[in-house]
């Protein structure tokens, strides 16, 4: 159901407030990080987490303390690895992500109001 004109007004007008009281949360919450999935670093985390935890069982059955320690370390690191967001290396290198569906890049300064807006009358045209 999409909103009154007035209801838009004072989401309109909220928005400003916002930006008003909070300029740095209301930048944090226009531009949220999307961090790409980078298949190679999760798969390195992977691959290192699972070697953890094979030294960490072999650690454990050899009573080999040092190798346990070790393994607990490398589960870790490859946890790491594999959860975090990309450091943004593609960004800089000109790999950034391309809109899809031959949509048109929208400008740095567009209000949050304006995409959904937008996002509304596409879900309107498509249905």
């Amino acid at each position: 159901m999409p909103l009154s004109e007035y209801e838009q007004r004072v989401l309109a007008q909220m928005e400003q407030q916002l930006r008003a009281a909070d300029p740095e949360l209301a930048e944090s919450l226009q531009a949220s990080p999307r961090g790409r999935i980078d298949v190679r670093r999760l798969s390195l985390g992977i691959v290192v987490a699972l070697i953890g935890i094979g030294a960490l069982i072999a650690g454990v059955a050899t009573d080999l303390v040092w190798l346990g320690v070790l393994g607990f370390l490398g589960m870790l690191v490859g946890a790491l690895l594999a959860t975090t967001l990309s450091s943004g290396r593609a960004e800089k290198d000109g790999d950034a992500e391309k809109p899809s569906g031959g949509s048109t890049p929208k400008p740095a300064g567009a209000s949050f109001m304006d995409r959904q807006q937008e996002r509304w009358e596409k879900r309107q045209e498509n249905s």
